[in-house]
């Protein structure tokens, strides 16, 4: 009788991880990436500079807090010029494209930054391209050498 309930279990988890796994969303924007034909589960589909892995995107929901933010909102020239590693971050504006892996090109009224997203961190069931207003919240990880970036922790469709 524990055996059958175990397994009974197991169903359950399975059935609510397809039905987790079959919602689509992300960026669907510009991307130099080459479209595979089962493309229709990923969660960018903007500009891309790499080959699309053949490997469906995550498509898990994305949850959390929704409301106000005592983190003030930046612009990316500021978090660029004044901004200090490990700080908490929310910018606003559009994924321009695809660069490969988790990162993307963000840009703003005041200029353009890497950010890096996991496919899990796009809204479930919501198409974001690169016209497609967004605000994103995360740490930002300040370089010495090289190109410094946001670690995006959660994605939202901004109204305009």
């Amino acid at each position: 009788m524990k055996r059958l309930a175990s397994l009974t279990c197991i169903a359950v988890l399975l059935a609510g991880s397809a039905a987790a796994i079959a919602q689509t969303a992300g960026y669907t924007g510009p991307s130099a990436l080459a479209q595979p034909a089962a493309a229709a589960a990923k969660a960018y589909t903007g500009p891309s500079t790499q080959a699309q892995p053949a490997a469906g995107a995550a498509a898990a929901a994305a949850k959390g807090y929704a409301g106000p933010s005592s983190v003030p909102l930046m612009t990316v020239k500021d978090l660029l010029d004044k901004g200090k590693d490990d700080q908490a971050v929310r910018l606003k504006g559009r994924l321009l494209s695809h660069k490969g892996g988790d990162e993307y090109e963000f840009a703003d009224q005041s200029g353009k930054m890497t950010v890096e997203i996991d496919a899990d961190r796009f809204p479930a069931g919501t198409t974001v391209d690169h016209n497609t207003l967004v605000e994103l919240s995360g740490e930002f990880d300040k370089e010495t050498f090289g190109d410094s970036s946001l670690d995006v922790e959660q994605l939202t469709v901004a109204a305009k």
